[in-house]
């Protein structure tokens, strides 16, 4: 039996990247980035106006109220690329080019437009605050400047991402590909989820669990038949599984009853068993195995043991293959809502929801479930407290959590 901390090191040790591809911008989310995204510009591009008022030199309007001649208009997409002079000022618009000459802009609210009598009939404006130098825009290059490095290979392109992608001209960014994932429920007490469960039989939740969790981690999955409780058909059903993708897992059958058959089929097929029980809980008869640069996963049948064991190992190579920099769950530390317990020689994995205090603390309270098999309590589980093998911990203690959202 090894550490949670060993077996998360074997699987990251065999899970190798996988090819890239170029996908379409708008289908990006979710992927990960196989190369550096580049600025090929200066953001912004030129100096940007942050206000719709005028374009002024500061100097002109230090002792305002200061009338100024309106010699031309800045729009987005039409900027005025005279120089400006002392005595004059431009209409500007927000996100539009400051006028060569101008060092700063009032904002519209603080000025006052008339008609300047004389013979030139041009249109004058009067500046009734003074303005700071370099008020109200942003300088040319402030964001970001050409050749910068924007993300990073490995980051997972998320929605807010995709301006600036589509700002410097990745249409179609290059990306690790998708592993496929075929995922298999043992047992011959388990029946499709469309049919009404006979005398000592359930449905097949594990699956549909499984098929989930594997899209979120970017991995396209697909559900295979039941398999009953057949070494044969279980060999065979497994060897054609792995010729049509990249990680198999396999629910059910994985502890050392007579009716546990997974260990025996993968040993018939010729895979390498990497491990077998973990320090866990729930979840200790996991078992991680390879037949060439197939990865097999062997989950408990208990839901919540499938479940946590997934987030534990199976996210990991997931996200490994696809050259994911961060791999593993998002983790932090919340006080505990009530007193907490490890099992003995496991570290322990509490499904818990999460809220604050009156003085903004995040709070961690195991949810009400009844163990392993309990998939109602899990659903509402937030994060996973992590508790030490034999430790118990106080209500208000700090503990690890790891997010489950």
């Amino acid at each position: 039996m090894i550490s949670v901390s060993e077996a998360t090191q074997t699987i990251r040790l065999r899970s190798a990247q996988r090819g890239t591809e170029s996908v379409s911008l708008t289908d990006s989310v979710g992927r990960v980035l196989a190369n550096d995204i580049v600025a090929d510009t200066d953001l912004p591009p030129f100096d940007r106006s942050q206000m719709d008022g005028f374009a002024v030199i500061a100097a002109d309007v230090e002792s305002a109220p200061a009338e100024l001649t309106i010699v031309g208009e800045s729009a987005a997409g039409h900027g005025w690329h005279h120089k400006m002079s002392g005595g004059q000022t431009v209409r500007i618009m927000t996100g539009a080019p400051v006028p060569p000459g101008a060092d700063s802009v009032q904002k519209i609210e603080l000025t006052s437009e008339a008609s300047m009598v004389g013979d030139s009939g041009a249109d004058s404006v009067t500046i009734l605050q003074s303005v700071k130098l370099g008020a109200n825009i942003v300088l040319k290059g402030a964001e970001i400047r050409s050749g910068e490095r924007v993300f990073q290979s490995g980051e997972r392109i998320s929605p807010a991402m995709i301006a600036s992608l589509a700002a410097f001209g990745y249409s179609d960014p290059e990306v690790f590909q998708r592993p496929k994932v075929a995922i298999l429920a043992t047992g011959s007490e388990i029946v499709d989820i469309r049919s009404s469960p006979g005398i000592d039989q359930i449905r097949n939740s594990n699956a549909p669990m499984l098929s989930a969790l594997a899209e979120k981690c970017g991995a396209e999955s697909r559900i295979l038949p039941l398999v009953d409780d057949d070494l044969d058909r279980l060999v065979d059903t497994i060897g054609k599984a792995l010729e049509e993708c990249d990680v198999l897992i396999i629910s059910g059958g994985v502890s050392v009853g007579k009716y546990d058959l997974t260990k025996p089929a993968l040993s018939r097929l010729g895979a390498t068993l990497h491990f077998e029980k973990v320090r866990l809980k729930p979840g200790k008869p996991a078992v991680f195995a390879t037949l060439g640069a197939k990865l097999i996963f062997g989950l408990p049948g208990n839901p919540v043991s499938a479940a946590v064991t997934f987030e534990l190992f199976v996210r990991l190579a997931l996200w490994a293959l696809q050259g994911a920099r961060d791999t593993e769950m998002r983790r932090g530390t919340a006080l505990l809502g009530t007193p907490v317990k490890a099992a003995k020689g496991r570290d322990t994995y509490l499904p818990a929801s999460l809220s604050t205090d009156d003085k903004g603390h995040l709070i961690a309270t195991p949810t009400r479930w009844q163990g392993s098999s309990d998939f109602i309590g899990y659903s509402r589980a937030e994060a996973l407290i992590v508790v030490e093998a034999d430790a118990r911990l106080e209500s208000g203690d700090p503990s690890t959590v790891l997010f489950l959202i």
